[in-house]
């Protein structure tokens, strides 16, 4: 699904952009880690401080919506050096299995950050990928 030169793109970004929508149609965009594994990208929630008691807007969306958008892309002041990849698919929260287990064995290899973090109770964002995006130099 994805082409040799829009996957070392994204191996080589280490943020995303995650784009939710809740059911009035309200968009919710947030930056993420990511790790992508075949046609599946892997973002799990974290311990950085969030509030306890109400799932993440981003969850709630996903629930209500699983339509989602990931986008990733390279600013650059030289012009001739901007590119993004935008990868389109629906979303589903897992809360744990051999997925999930895999999905955040993969984050913490990709992010030292994650591996002093207690991820197992914590849902992972599964999107299927559908549709690929891409545009400008990502080489």
């Amino acid at each position: 699904m994805l082409s040799d030169v829009q996957r070392r793109f994204l191996d080589a970004s280490r943020v995303a952009h995650l784009a939710t929508v809740d059911r009035s149609g309200a968009p919710h965009l947030v930056p993420v880690c990511f790790c992508i594994d075949a046609a599946t990208v892997y973002i799990t929630i974290d311990e950085k401080p969030k509030r306890m008691d109400v799932p993440l807007k981003r969850v709630r969306n996903i629930v209500e919506n699983p339509a989602v958008a990931v986008a990733v892309d390279r600013w650059d002041e030289d012009w001739t050096r901007l590119g993004w990849v935008m990868l389109r698919g629906l979303a589903e929260i897992l809360a744990d299995g051999n997925e999930h287990d895999a999905a955040q064995d993969q984050l913490r290899l990709r992010y030292p950050q994650y591996r002093t973090m207690d991820l197992a109770p914590l849902p992972v964002i599964a999107v299927r990928i559908r549709r690929v995006l891409s545009w400008g130099a990502l080489d």
